[in-house]
């Protein structure tokens, strides 16, 4: 296959980018961060109403059920996208695989109507493969970033994906549980409700996912369909001591192992963690999400802007020291005003956190992998562990001590591992 060269910073193509993220964030706020875990308190409950509920012959408790089952999904994510992205490169089918794993989570969001209370492993088991479609696409799309813009752009270009990501999630949560506010008695139809906003998540992640793809840039480079594992292993090889002689890069890495373990514990069970230590009705636990949804689009671009000043890795460190101050208050959270202003405060970190994260990797990478996908696929499975290892953690310490206060201030030593390390790579 002829190499083509990729005009960047073209703006319909980082339109197209950027449209990604207004495609799959519905899924990250109504599937992982309101509908669902809403739905899923409602329905996860025993006979007498309890949180203990069976799941395939085994007794647990819904909260951990559910952290559980994230754990799960991202382990599976994780160990399959180093192989997928190597496999990518070297058959150029880049694209073809943020189009697949777009369409299998978009089409298990939308199996998700069929998840009743006496379905819970058929819901449970739809959960994790759009998470898996969720995941897993992400690696391929972010790899697109040093393909579409130059350097002095990424952090831009990556705030505005997230920040139009945020925005485009808002609406159509807003749009599903529009009757709500406007139906009088409504409420009673909650479950229904959030049974049809699964459907049109799907819909809604298919159709602009397929378009953003759509104004890509075709892969470069390639072999096509093979069916041998021996490049496979001999290009993740070579990612990986890419990653270890790269200055500065292993540092970086670790510390977004644990900065990332905190964060993505935080954004998977802050609903969770409403309803179980403070009882919030679920119209009060989607505000709080709106809430947080709203400020991360001024969280992005904030922390875009202070980068720029401060240096990305100066940036992240401050973010770690600040999600520490988080975790504390939300170990002392005891009213609804708290929780919102918690909530308030998760917003503003969380988009610049997600967004400097995935622009400053970007930095280390070099020219040579421009096009490539498998570094991200090593980023990705560190990210991903950090997902299970953190909702691991959160889950076990839930289960044993009956309340998710003390696993939320176990946070706090993820994110001064983080900032530790983030210090140390300025000090060097």
């Amino acid at each position: 296959m002829i190499k083509t060269e990729v005009r960047r910073n073209h703006p319909a193509t980082i339109r197209s980018w950027c449209m990604y993220d207004w495609a799959n964030s519905v899924y990250s706020l109504l599937i992982t961060s309101t509908l669902f875990p809403v739905y899923f308190n409602r329905i996860a409950k025993n006979a007498a109403g309890g949180p203990e509920v069976d799941f395939f012959g085994w007794k647990v408790l819904s909260p951990a059920l559910f952290s559980f089952s994230v754990s799960f999904s991202f382990l599976l994510a994780g160990l399959l996208s180093p192989i997928l992205s190597a496999y990518a490169d070297l058959s150029g089918f880049r694209k073809h695989f943020l189009l697949f794993f777009c369409l299998m989570g978009s089409l298990a969001c939308s199996l998700l109507y069929f998840f009743t209370g006496d379905q819970l492993e058929l819901g449970m088991s739809l959960f994790v493969m759009a998470a898996l479609g969720y995941s897993s696409s992400i690696v391929f799309y972010n790899s697109f970033l040093p393909d579409i813009a130059t350097p002095d752009q990424y952090e831009r270009v990556s705030a505005r994906g997230f920040a139009l990501g945020y925005a485009g999630s808002v609406l159509l949560l807003i749009l599903i549980l529009s009757p709500l506010f406007v139906v009088p008695g409504a409420a009673a139809s909650m479950d229904l409700i959030c049974r049809l906003g699964f459907v049109i998540t799907g819909i809604w992640w298919m159709g602009f996912g397929w378009h953003a793809v759509s104004g890509l840039p075709a892969s470069s480079g390639g072999t096509g369909m093979f069916f041998s594992l021996t490049p496979v292993v001999k290009r993740l090889k070579s990612a990986l001591q890419i990653c270890l002689s790269t200055a500065g890069l292993p540092r970086f890495l670790s510390g977004f192992f644990f900065m990332n373990m905190g964060v993505q514990t935080i954004m998977y069970l802050a609903a969770i963690f409403g309803e179980a230590e403070l009882k919030l009705s679920s119209e009060k636990l989607i505000v709080t999400i709106l809430i947080l949804q709203l400020v991360a689009i001024l969280g992005a671009w904030f922390f875009a802007r202070v980068s720029l000043r401060l240096q990305p890795l100066t940036t992240l460190l401050f973010a770690c020291l600040i999600w520490s101050a988080i975790c504390v208050a939300a170990y002392f959270v005891r009213t609804e005003v708290q929780f919102y202003a918690v909530a308030a405060a998760v917003g503003l970190v969380m988009g610049g956190s997600q967004s400097l994260l995935r622009s400053t990797f970007t930095h280390y990478l070099p020219a040579s992998e421009q096009g490539k996908s498998v570094l991200y696929g090593l980023y990705d499975l560190l990210e991903k562990f950090s997902i299970v290892l953190g909702t691991l953690v959160f889950g076990m310490l839930n289960q044993l001590s009956g309340s998710m206060r003390i696993p939320a201030l176990v946070l706090v030593i993820f994110f001064l591992a983080g900032a530790w390390l983030f210090h140390r790579r300025n000090a060097s």
